[in-house]
C-alpha cells in the first residue's frame, strides 16, 4: 500500500528552499534566485528500502504569519496559505548567512505550535540550515544552533547545500522517518527518488 505523505516547505526571501525541492526532484540548481510568489503543489514518489511512497511537496511563498484556523479568516482566505495547516511535517528553512532568516523560521515554528488543532502537536517539524558551501559567512555558530533545535525546540535540524546537493536526500530521508514511516527507521537507509514518471507532477495554485 503506497501511503501519500503531505510536507509544507517554509522560509523567507532567498534562503533557498524552492532550490532545494528542485535538486531533490530534478538534480538541478540554478544561480537565478527568482522569488517564489504562489504555492508550487508537486507529487513525486520515492522508493525507499525497497517500498514506493509518494510525497506531496508544498512549496509555499514567504508568509507573514502561520493561519490560525481553517476558516474564511484563516487557511482558507489566502490562497497562498491553502493546505498549510493540514501537512504530515514541516520544513523550515533558513540561510546560515543570515541572521534575519533564522528569526523568521523561530517565529513561524513558534505560530505552529501555538496555532495547530490540539491533538496534532507531534507533527514534525525539520529546521533545515542551508547554503553550507558558503559557511564563511555563517552568522551563528552551527553548534548552538543544533543545540538550540534539538534540545529546547525538540525538532530535527539538517544542514545542507542545493547548490552542491549536498544532504539532500538525507533530508528527505529523515523528513520519512519523522512522519512515522515504519518502513523506513531502518539504520542504514536508502532512498531513491522516481523521477523519470513524474517529472511533469507539479501544479502552481
Amino acid at each position: 500500500m503506497v501511503a501519500t505523505f503531505k510536507v509544507a516547505v517554509l522560509g523567507a526571501q532567498g534562503v533557498g528552499k524552492s532550490a532545494i525541492v528542485r535538486q531533490f526532484l530534478y538534480n538541478e540548481f540554478s544561480e537565478v534566485c527568482v522569488p517564489t510568489t504562489a504555492r508550487r503543489v508537486y507529487l513525486p514518489a520515492v522508493v525507499m528500502n525497497g517500498h514506493v511512497h509518494d510525497l506531496q511537496i508544498m512549496d509555499f511563498p514567504p508568509i507573514t504569519a502561520f493561519p490560525v484556523n481553517t476558516l474564511q479568516v484563516g487557511e482558507w482566505a489566502d490562497v497562498c496559505c491553502r493546505g498549510l495547516r493540514s501537512v504530515h511535517a514541516y520544513i523550515l528553512v533558513y540561510d546560515i548567512c543570515c541572521f534575519d532568516s533564522f528569526e523568521y523560521i523561530k517565529t513561524i515554528r513558534q505560530q505552529i505550535l501555538e496555532t495547530r488543532v490540539i491533538g496534532t502537536s507531534e507533527t514534525p517539524i525539520i529546521i533545515v540550515g542551508n547554503k553550507r558551501d558558503l559557511q564563511r559567512g555563517r552568522v551563528i555558530p552551527r553548534w548552538n544552533v543544533s543545540n538550540l533545535v534539538k534540545k529546547t525546540w525538540k525538532c530535527g535540524y539538517i544542514e545542507c547545500s542545493a547548490k552542491y546537493n549536498w544532504h539532500i536526500l538525507l533530508l528527505f530521508s529523515e523528513l520519512l522517518k519523522s512522519v512515522g514511516c515504519a518502513r523506513c527507521k531502518h539504520v542504514h537507509t536508502t532512498i531513491r527518488f522516481q523521477g523519470a514518471l513524474r517529472r511533469n507532477r507539479c501544479t502552481i495554485m
